[in-house]
């Protein structure tokens, strides 16, 4: 069975940083409390995730020899 493929729109960095926003924009309305801190706690992961990406892609990153 052959899978069908389709070409990534929108690059993983991209996402997650339009994730983070969002995330930041929920808490933004709610009271202080449980359901705010853990958006506020995916946006914190997902900005660092976008930030590891980054890194990794960039051209100082040098291969162990």
């Amino acid at each position: 069975m052959k899978r069908s493929r389709s070409k990534q729109e929108t690059s993983l960095e991209a996402l997650l940083v339009r994730e983070a926003q969002n995330s930041r924009e929920r808490a933004d309305k709610l009271p202080p409390g449980t359901e705010r801190d853990a958006l506020l706690e995916k946006a914190r992961q997902a900005d660092t995730a976008a930030h590891m990406i980054e890194w990794i892609n960039s051209p100082g990153l040098q291969p162990p020899e």
